[in-house]
């Protein structure tokens, strides 16, 4: 339902706050933006996850056609889609599992939320999903979960959930009081993610607004560039180190499914990178692609044979320290350029030529593969860098 004041300024409740205290509203606006930007980011990551997974399926069952699958019952990561599971069913859970369900292509069945009050979560399960109480039960069953907890409960949960964490299930989390080493220590598990954001400027409010809905705001192409992880780093910004991590992230699922690394390198620029990209049809130069080079040390490339695996990456450290990959990142203007590309698109949001504005494509849904709608450099156990 539209909200029928949102053009009747005098109706709102900006309005009724004396002159003085207008500058407080940035506060309002910091945390729809954080919470817009938190929602855009997972949701992003999910799809590319999802996307990975059922290539790496794909690949898998050609390579065995007229054989015994390789894929057994404990690694069947994607093969029933990406399986995501929220901790909490508060204001932050809820607007993620309302963000995750229309925008990311994960069906509802495959996601989870566990919640000291399921009976209040009714609008989610008559849409399929599956609330209840159990949080080491849903860490044993997802193939990545969502911290959304309050972090006076955080290291409650963790003791709940540690012995259940098993590879490669990744724990995602929106807890910004607690960092990201304290994490490491509360649970014993190195696949963590935490988005660091940084507000920049004060002046907020007419980027995120604060009327309407997340994904309201999500389907938005004004916003969807706001959020991007290459952009401009201004207003809110994740930091690059989250970029880092979901790459590595990536890895670590093919490694899982014991993909050869160059296969594993195919299906990621697949992915990312359009077989007709308008960046390159510009500027009349070749897509980069990515090679073992970009995420291990030559030390370690000059190891490796045919049939090797990537190596197990600890996310954490990937996300303390300098790597290959961060160092490509920060010197390669083209790289950035095609991965805004590659955001933008998998939001459905088309991207004009420089001083153009942003528009969403009109025969794509919001929820599209990110392979539809494009087309076509110590982080592990191993010493790789």
């Amino acid at each position: 339902m539209s909200d029928i004041m949102v053009n009747l300024k005098s109706f709102q409740s900006e309005c009724a706050v004396e002159e003085c205290k207008q500058s407080l509203l940035c506060l309002r606006s910091r945390c729809k933006g954080l919470m817009v930007n938190a929602c855009a980011h997972a949701v992003f990551f999910c799809k590319l996850l999802h996307a990975l997974s059922q290539l790496c399926v794909s690949f898998l069952r050609q390579k065995e056609s007229g054989k015994v699958s390789l894929i057994s019952s404990k690694e069947s990561m994607g093969s029933e889609g990406l399986k995501v599971g929220i901790i909490g069913g508060g204001h932050i859970g809820k607007q993620l599992a309302r963000a995750l369900l229309e925008l990311s292509g994960v069906s509802s069945q495959n996601i989870h939320i566990s919640t000291r009050r399921p009976e209040t979560l009714s609008e989610f399960q008559q849409l399929g999903v599956e609330c209840f109480y159990d949080n080491g039960q849903l860490v044993a069953w997802a193939d990545i979960v969502f911290l959304c907890c309050l972090p006076s409960h955080l290291q409650q949960i963790c003791s709940g959930i540690h012995s259940a964490l098993r590879e490669p299930c990744i724990v995602y989390s929106l807890v910004t009081a607690v960092p990201l080493p304290r994490l490491k220590q509360l649970l014993s598990y190195s696949a963590i993610l935490r988005p660091q954001y940084q507000c920049t400027s004060r002046n907020l409010r007419n980027i995120w607004g604060t009327n309407g809905t997340i994904t309201a705001a999500l389907q938005d192409p004004i916003v969807i560039q706001a959020t991007c992880p290459c952009g401009p780093k201004e207003r809110i910004a994740v930091t690059g180190k989250w970029l880092e991590a979901i790459f590595y992230a990536a890895l670590n699922s093919c490694m899982w499914w014991r993909l050869p690394h160059q296969r594993t390198l195919k299906l990621l620029n697949d992915i990312c990178f359009p077989e007709h990209c308008p960046i390159c049809a510009e500027q009349k130069t070749s897509c980069p692609r990515f090679v073992c080079g970009n995420f291990v040390s030559q030390t370690f490339v000059s190891s490796l044979t045919q049939e090797d695996t990537f190596p197990w990456f600890d996310l954490t450290t990937v996300q303390m320290k300098e790597s290959p990959f961060s160092q490509l990142l920060a010197r390669s203007v083209l790289l950035q350029n095609h991965l805004t590309l590659f955001y933008c698109t998998s939001f459905g949001v088309l991207l004009a030529k420089s001083g153009g504005m942003a528009s969403r494509i009109s025969s794509l849904p919001a929820t599209a593969d990110p392979r539809m709608v494009l087309g076509h450099e110590s982080m592990s156990t191993h010493n790789c860098y």
